[in-house]
C-alpha cells in the first residue's frame, strides 16, 4: 500500500508542529519545551505519557487488547550547538542551536505516526513512542535505558528513522548487520626532554616519536583489518611546541576512530597502545593513551532489517527501496537500544540528490514533504509487527 491518506490529510499540521520545533532547538538534555510540545500533544490524543527517563526524554504509551507483545518506536529531540543561516520564517530563534540533523523532523514523524494509531487502533499490544534526548554526543538513549526504559516499557523490537539528504524523496534504505559505526576518541600524551634546536642530541623529542605514531597508526587499517571491513583511523590534531628553536618537551595528540564491529573496535584500540609502547621505547621518551569510548556499532538484527525493509516496501514501493545500502562511519546512540532489544534503523530519503545540503550543515533543512512516507512506515510497522504471533 502507498503512504497512508491519513498522513496526507494531517501532513499540515504535523509540519507546523516540525516547524515549531525547529525554530525553538535545543541542545542535549536541554529538551524542556520540546518535551512539553510532544507530551501535550500525546496527552491530547490519549496516550500515556511518561517523563524523566533520561532528564528529559519521554514516552508515550498506546495499548489495544490483551496480547503481551509490544514494539517500540524512537525519535530523537535535541539539536547541534551551532548557528543557523536559512532565512527562512522558522529558522532558529535561539543564536547557537540549531537543528542541522532533523530531529525536528523525526520527532514530527512520530507524532504523526502516533495521532494516527490513536484514532485507528488497529493492532493488538502495546506501542512504545520513544522520544529520546540528546543523541548528538549526550548519550541519550544509554541514560534512558539506565533510567529503567526496557524494564519498564518492554520491547520485543524497536525501529527508528533517521532522515538522508542525497537520498531522493520517498525513498527508504537500510541493510542487515552494522548499518553506522562505532565513534571512539583518544588522546596520546608524549613527554620528552626539551631543549634547544641547535643541541638536538642533549633532548628527547617528542615530536619525532609523536611522528613515528602518526604514520604507525595508518598501518591499523591498512595492515590488520580485513580489507572488506569498514574501519577509519583520523588525527584530528598533533600539538606540540612554540617556537622556532625550542625542541619541546610535550606532544599531544588527539583523533578518532570508526569501526563497525566489536571485533574490530577492540583491535583498533589494541594496536594503538602497542604502537604507543613500541613508540616509547624506541625514542626514549614516556607515552601514555587515554581511550574513550563514544556510541557502539549501529548494528541492524537480520530479520527485524528485512522485516523493516518489506513494510517500507509497502509504503514506497518496490523500486524506491533497498535493502543493500553501503553503511556510513557516522555513529548513533540508537545503537544502545539495538544492543538491548532486537530491532532496526532505516533512512528515508530528504531528497536533494548529490548537491543536497548536509546533515550538520548551517543551511541544511529537514524536507516536509517526506513526513508522510516516515508516517506512514511507522504506522505500517506497528500494525505488521504486532499482527504477527510472538515468537516463542
Amino acid at each position: 500500500m502507498p503512504v497512508l491518506p491519513r498522513s496526507l490529510e494531517i501532513q499540515a499540521e504535523i509540519t507546523a508542529i516540525r516547524r515549531d520545533i525547529h525554530a525553538h532547538p535545543e541542545l542535549a538534555y536541554e529538551e524542556n519545551r520540546t518535551s512539553d510540545v510532544v507530551a501535550a500533544k500525546l496527552t491530547e490524543w490519549g496516550l500515556e505519557v511518561t517523563r524523566g527517563l533520561g532528564k528529559t526524554g519521554l514516552v508515550g504509551t498506546l495499548r489495544k487488547g490483551n496480547s503481551v507483545k509490544s514494539i517500540g518506536l524512537r525519535a530523537d529531540m535535541d539539536c547541534l550547538p551551532m548557528d543557523e543561516f536559512n532565512e527562512f520564517e522558522h529558522r532558529s530563534q535561539n543564536p547557537g542551536r540549531m537543528h542541522a540533523c532533523g530531529h525536528d523532523g523525526h520527532t514530527a514523524m512520530l507524532l504523526g505516526a502516533a495521532k494516527i494509531l490513536s484514532e485507528k487502533r488497529d493492532f493488538e499490544g502495546a506501542v512504545h513512542f520513544i522520544f529520546q534526548p540528546a543523541e548528538e554526543g549526550g548519550g541519550g538513549a544509554k541514560a534512558m535505558i539506565d533510567d529503567g526504559l526496557f524494564e519498564k516499557f518492554p520491547c520485543d523490537g524497536v525501529f527508528a528513522i533517521h532522515n538522508k539528504p542525497g537520498i531522493p524523496l520517498g525513498m527508504i534504505v537500510s541493510k542487515p548487520g552494522p548499518l553506522l559505526a562505532a565513534a571512539d576518541r583518544w588522546d596520546i600524551r608524549i613527554t620528552g626532554k626539551g631543549g634547544h634546536a641547535a643541541h638536538p642530541h642533549t633532548t628527547l623529542d617528542p615530536m619525532v616519536a609523536g611522528a613515528s605514531i602518526v604514520m604507525s597508526l595508518q598501518t591499523i587499517v591498512s595492515r590488520n583489518i580485513d580489507p572488506i571491513d569498514s574501519t577509519v583511523v583520523t588525527v584530528g590534531f598533533f600539538k606540540a611546541g612554540s617556537a622556532y628553536n625550542v625542541i619541546p618537551g610535550e606532544a599531544h595528540i588527539g583523533g578518532t576512530t570508526r569501526t563497525t564491529s566489536p571485533e574490530n573496535r577492540a583491535l583498533v584500540k589494541r594496536r594503538i597502545e602497542e604502537i604507543c609502547e613500541g613508540a616509547a621505547k624506541m625514542y626514549g621518551v614516556k607515552v601514555t593513551m587515554e581511550h574513550k569510548p563514544g556510541y557502539p556499532p549501529t548494528v541492524n538484527n537480520p530479520a527485524q532489517a528485512k522485516f523493516a525493509i518489506e513494510v517500507a516496501a509497502g509504503v514506497c514501493g518496490e523500486n524506491n527501496v533497498r535493502g543493500d545500502t553501503r553503511p556510513s562511519m557516522g555513529a548513533e546512540d540508537f545503537s544502545y537500544m539495538l544492543e538491548q532489544v532486537p530491532g532496526a534503523m532505516v533512512w528515508l530519503g530528504n531528497g536533494g540528490g548529490p548537491e543536497a545540503v548536509s546533515l550538520h550543515n548551517s543551511r541544511y533543512d529537514f524536507n516536509d514533504m517526506a513526513i508522510p512516507f516516515g508516517v506512514s512506515f511507522f504506522v505500517n510497522t506497528v500494525e505488521r509487527f504486532l499482527g504477527e504471533p510472538a515468537q516463542a
